[in-house]
């Protein structure tokens, strides 16, 4: 069950989407998030170090926009696929400010038990402290 804070945060932060990332397409397991960032260009290299960071994490691509890491469970080391992407969109006035997405997802089972959630609010958390 989500927090009251974590769901208005959440939705607070949210964009629509029309290009990007995969949709999830099951809520129970998943988390695509967007969040407008200024400075996006800084803030995507500091979210790729901070998921690099993360325990049991493999990257598997890292690019100038786009990085892609499986994580893994402690115990029974289930994989999540953890991606990164800076959108393109950024308007002509100030070059700086962007749209991140972030998008956790278990590969296997109905439910994560809110892990993903938490990987992507540790990230965006840990993001806000640098």
């Amino acid at each position: 069950m989500k927090s009251v804070r974590t769901s208005t945060l959440l939705l607070k932060n949210m964009i629509s989407s029309v290009q990007g990332l995969a949709p999830i397409t099951n809520p129970l397991n998943s988390i695509l998030i967007e969040k407008k960032l200024i400075n996006v260009d800084q803030k995507f290299i500091q979210l790729v170090s901070l998921a690099e960071g993360l325990p049991r994490t493999e990257v598997i691509e890292s690019g100038k926009n786009y990085w892609r890491g499986v994580c893994r469970s402690l115990i029974f080391r289930f994989p999540d696929d953890l991606e990164i992407l800076k959108l393109d969109v950024r308007s002509y006035v100030d070059r700086s400010k962007g749209i991140i997405q972030i998008r956790s997802a278990a590969r296997l089972g109905q439910s994560d038990l809110g892990v993903n959630l938490r990987r992507v609010e540790y990230l965006f958390n840990q993001l806000e402290k640098f």
